[in-house]
C-alpha cells in the first residue's frame, strides 16, 4: 500500500480581519468555508498507526509533488475539534493539504471519540494524538519526512490534543514506546480548548483529573514554539485562556504568538474562504521563520 525544542521569546499579539458574527456551531450546522474545501480533497494514502480495543486509527496522509522515499520533508499533522465527541479527520484536510503543496507530507489524524458507550475519555483522546506522533517519528523514513521538523497542529478539541502531544508527560498508553518522543517541533493552534479548569471548556467532561490535562496549567521552558489563533468573542474557548497561556509561555522563555481576530466567535477562521486564506498565510510566515517551510505559499 502506498499509502527538541526551541527556545526563545516572541511577543506577539497580531490582528487579523474583523469577526463573522455567528453561532455556536451546532451539529446541523451549514457547509462552511473548511467543507467547501474539504469535500474536493482526497489523501494520497492512509496508514493505521494504532490498534487498540479492537479499532484501528488511521492517519490520511497527503503528500506533496515530487515525493521520494529519501526526502526528509517536514510533516504538518492535524487534529480535527469537536468536543472531544464528535468530528472528523476530513474537517483538516485543507490544512494537510496546503502544507503538502507548500512541499511538506500533511497528515490528518483519527483518534478515538467520548462517547456514552465507547468507554472511551478525554484522556484517551490525548492518548491517541500522542500515539500518532511517535508513529509518524518512528517511522520517518517511510513517511520521507525528518522526525525532528514535526508541526502539531488542532482545531479547539484538536488544539487541546495537539497541546497534549507536548505538554502532557505520562499520559501515553500502556506499553508504547516512550523513548520516542512525542513532542512536536512546532505547535500551530486554532481556538484550542487551552483551560480545562471551569473557567475554560472541557471541566464537566473530564472530571476531577482536569488539571492534569489542562494545556494552562502545564507550561514550562522549553515548550515548542507555538502560534494560537483564536477569536475575543469566543464563548466557547475563552479568549481570556489563550491570553493566559500566551503570557505564561513568554514568562519562561518560550516563544508563543498570539494572532487575534476582533469579535471573532468559536470557530471564526474556518467560516470564510479568505479567513482560511489569512490563517494559512500567517501559519507559513510562522514556520518559515522557523526553517520548517522552505518556501512561503501565497
Amino acid at each position: 500500500m502506498k499509502r527538541i525544542m526551541f527556545p526563545g521569546i516572541c511577543a506577539g499579539i497580531l490582528f487579523l480581519a474583523p469577526a463573522i458574527a455567528n453561532a455556536q456551531a451546532a451539529k446541523t450546522r451549514a457547509p462552511d468555508a473548511v467543507d467547501e474545501i474539504s469535500a474536493k480533497l482526497e489523501p494520497a494514502r492512509t496508514v493505521v498507526y494504532k490498534k487498540i480495543g479492537g479499532r484501528e486509527l488511521r492517519l490520511d496522509v497527503f503528500e506533496p509533488e515530487g515525493m521520494k522515499p529519501a526526502d526528509r520533508r517536514s510533516c504538518f499533522i492535524t487534529i480535527h475539534g469537536g468536543g472531544w465527541v464528535n468530528g472528523a479527520p476530513r474537517r483538516q484536510y485543507p490544512f494537510a493539504d496546503h502544507f503538502a503543496r507548500a512541499g511538506m507530507v500533511g497528515i490528518s489524524v483519527e483518534y478515538r471519540l467520548v462517547k456514552p458507550d465507547s468507554g472511551s475519555t478525554v484522556f484517551d483522546c490525548v492518548k491517541d494524538g500522542r500515539s500518532a506522533v511517535r508513529y509518524v517519528r518512528t517511522h520517518a523514513s517511510d513517511f520521507g519526512i525528518d522526525p525532528q521538523k514535526i508541526i502539531v497542529n488542532g482545531g479547539s478539541a484538536g488544539g487541546h490534543v495537539a497541546a497534549g502531544t507536548a505538554l502532557f508527560d505520562g499520559v501515553d498508553e500502556a506499553g508504547e514506546d516512550t523513548s520516542v518522543s512525542s513532542v512536536p517541533n512546532a505547535l500551530v493552534l486554532f481556538f484550542p480548548v487551552i483551560d480545562t479548569s471551569k473557567e475554560g471548556y472541557g471541566n464537566s467532561k473530564i472530571g476531577g483529573r482536569w488539571q492534569e490535562i489542562s494545556p494552562l496549567h502545564h507550561v514550562r521552558p522549553g515548550v515548542p514554539p507555538t502560534i494560537i489563533f483564536h477569536g475575543t468573542g469566543d464563548t466557547t474557548t475563552p479568549f481570556k485562556g489563550a491570553q493566559a497561556f500566551r503570557d505564561a509561555m513568554l514568562k519562561v522563555g518560550n516563544r508563543c504568538e498570539l494572532v487575534v481576530n476582533d469579535g471573532g466567535a468559536h470557530g471564526y477562521l474556518m467560516r470564510k474562504q479568505e479567513l482560511v486564506k489569512e490563517t494559512l498565510a500567517r501559519t507559513d510566515t510562522f514556520l518559515a521563520s522557523l526553517g520548517l517551510l522552505k518556501e512561503i505559499t501565497q
